[in-house]
């Protein structure tokens, strides 16, 4: 047996594939014509897409009164949004970043996708801030322009400032993580489209893969490279997210001035990223035929690491009621007991169902291994960590200090309607990325052919 590794362990890539044919269906949906799953996930996609940025373009023209917020609840819909996407993105690049690190060969399945999840969910989450300022124009007031533009300097204290830096910080070096990863891969689907038969895609891919040869010292500074990010990306993530925390804990408002924010909402942006990029795997290995290379054994692996982070996340939850009744502090006790028992109950019951119950089915090893109870599990994940979002940003609002000031928020059809718009802008850029970018690393796949192929592992 030409392997070090253990023949105990499943095989990560099946049936008896050689190295022509991991290039063969890797490239088939760039090369191929769209099947028609793939045409009807677009369709919608990008119908969801067309209703949100009429919705946005609405927003802009007759102003963000056309939204539900009030005097009271000034942030909600639009800020929930924001948050749910940063934390879905920021799961990707650090799934295959502490993969790589750890030198883990499952994460072959998942990487290329994981890091696609993070670019399209970040670009989603940034039209938030720039929807909710009312006049996105203005956005450049944002970055710290000299005086010049008025005499509004930024303030540097305002955690809102950090989160510009940070995730345009994360932004950059996951895309470079991204690209630098598909390189190897450009060339590949470059050398197979002959100047004779296909000679714009020769050009278009030989652009994108910047002349690469795939000699050793290629190879070498491809490792390295690749390393070098991996490790610059994965502490950016703690920081991200903590950050988008700092918006909260900062203030005053009962509920979110809370230290247990920044590793609670890193523990669930992990969490939920996991969970999108288990839906987003599921859903590619059937589009894209895909079966041979994400297989059951990747699932299970995966519904084993949102077992451990749900975990993580329910005890964040009783540990923030715990020290809301240790405080002692009334305002503390009442926002918390509001959550559970008051007019928003079936929002924050719903959070706990998803979030804190649902994972734990996966301790059963039949359902960590079912298709289709994984695909639904992790919808609910993904639901459940909206709604976290919604509770801890609307309930705290909604009764604050005066009762004279206590109003119910009801979303309005533009806040639905812009919310669906991202998915549909989500969903569309990555349907696209799958039929022109490769959904698995070829060159990376075909490296663990001999310790991981079913034919090998046979023997």
């Amino acid at each position: 047996m030409a392997s070090h590794e253990a023949a105990i362990r499943e095989p990560l890539i099946l049936n008896d594939k050689t190295y022509h044919q991991i290039s063969e269906d890797i490239a088939r949906p760039i090369e191929g014509t769209a099947n028609r799953s793939w045409w009807i996930l677009f369709t919608i996609s990008v119908i969801a897409m067309l209703w949100g940025v009429g919705c946005i373009l609405y927003t802009i023209g007759v102003g963000i009164g056309t939204w539900g917020l009030n005097k009271t609840v000034e942030w909600a819909w639009d800020i929930t949004n924001f948050v749910w996407w940063v934390g879905i993105g920021h799961a990707g690049t650090l799934i295959s970043a502490v993969l790589l690190l750890f030198r883990q060969k499952w994460r072959m399945a998942i990487n290329r996708s994981a890091e696609a999840m993070t670019i399209f969910a970040v670009i989603c989450a940034a039209l938030f801030p720039g929807i909710h300022m009312g006049r996105i124009w203005m956005a450049y007031w944002v970055l710290p322009l000299p005086n010049q533009f008025g005499s509004l300097w930024v303030n540097f204290n305002s955690p809102l400032l950090w989160d510009v830096f940070a995730i345009s910080t994360y932004f950059s070096v996951s895309l470079v993580f991204w690209y630098i990863g598909l390189i190897p891969d450009f060339a590949t689907i470059r050398d197979r489209a002959t100047a004779a038969s296909k000679p714009i895609r020769e050009a278009i891919y030989g652009i994108m893969s910047f002349g690469w040869s795939g000699n050793a010292r290629a190879w070498h500074r491809f490792e390295e490279i690749s390393l070098v990010l991996a490790g610059i990306a994965t502490p950016l993530v703690l920081s991200v997210h903590t950050i988008v925390s700092m918006d909260f804990a900062t203030s005053v408002i009962p509920g979110w001035h809370t230290t247990i924010f920044p590793p609670y909402f890193v523990a669930g942006a992990i969490f939920s990223g996991f969970a999108m990029v288990q839906t987003l795997m599921l859903v590619m290995r059937k589009v894209v035929s895909l079966e041979a290379y994400i297989t059951i054994n990747h699932v299970e692996l995966m519904n084993k690491v949102i077992t451990l982070t749900g975990s993580i996340v329910g005890v964040a939850y009783i540990t923030e009621l715990f020290i809301a009744w240790y405080s002692g502090v009334e305002y503390e006790q009442y926002a918390f007991l509001n959550r559970a028992t008051g007019p928003y109950w079936w929002a924050y019951w719903a959070m706990m169902s998803c979030n804190v119950i649902t994972p734990q089915v996966f301790w059963f090893r039949k359902v960590r291994r079912s298709i289709w109870l994984t695909f639904v599990i992790s919808i609910f994940v993904n639901i459940g960590m909206w709604f976290e979002r919604f509770v801890i940003i609307v309930t705290s609002l909604h009764r604050d200090y005066l009762p004279s000031s206590w109003i119910m928020f009801y979303p309005s059809w533009v806040d639905i309607g812009i919310f669906i718009g991202t998915l549909g802008i989500f969903g569309t850029l990555f349907l696209l990325y799958a039929r022109t970018f490769p959904v698995l690393p070829i060159a990376e796949v075909k490296s663990i052919l001999k310790s991981s192929g079913s034919q090998y592992k046979k023997h």
